[in-house]
């Protein structure tokens, strides 16, 4: 079996730096820059948060919530089916006995990490209780430190539907 050797084209070393490609596309940035500076009227910007944006729709999945039953109690049984459908393996559950007579169990610890959430929607979709929504209109989350970003139990089941979002 022999075999077969490939000449390959030598590059310049002008090629090899790409610098014809960066040229190409610096001059393409400045005519964008340049004609954007001459009319400023065609710019669309939104100052923001002070504005909020206005194409959001019904469909739109924000930050989670829990949904409690009209006895204020938790809905969630904590069956694990939400963090066994999670691509993104951002929740965890604890589970405890429940005593109220309800249901078998409920949450004793409910936490999403919003920085490892790709928001797809498959913990709603697979709750078979309805105890988990992504309907609160709450698009952006802040925080200083990545603790920040796990919310719990308790802001899940305090966190509720945006005003503003139930108006569009």
């Amino acid at each position: 079996m022999g075999i077969k050797r490939i000449k390959r084209d030598q590059h310049s070393i002008k090629d090899k730096l790409y610098l014809p490609a960066i040229a190409t596309g610096m001059i393409t940035t400045f005519k964008h820059f340049f004609k954007n500076l001459k009319n400023t009227s065609n710019i669309k910007t939104l100052q923001y948060p002070e504005e909020q944006p206005t194409d959001i729709t019904d469909k739109y999945r924000g930050v989670h919530r829990l949904t409690k039953r009209e006895d204020e109690s938790i809905k969630c049984v904590a069956c694990y089916m939400c963090s066994t459908a999670c691509p993104a393996d951002c929740i965890d559950i604890e589970a405890i006995e429940r005593t109220d007579g309800q249901d078998e169990k409920m949450p004793k610890k409910f936490s999403i990490d919003l920085l490892e959430c790709i928001y797809c929607g498959y913990c709603v979709e697979a709750c078979p209780c309805d105890a988990i929504r992504m309907d609160t209109g709450i698009f952006s989350f802040i925080g200083d430190k990545r603790e920040d970003f796990i919310v719990d139990k308790d802001y899940l089941l305090n966190n509720i539907r945006s005003k503003d979002f139930d108006d569009k």
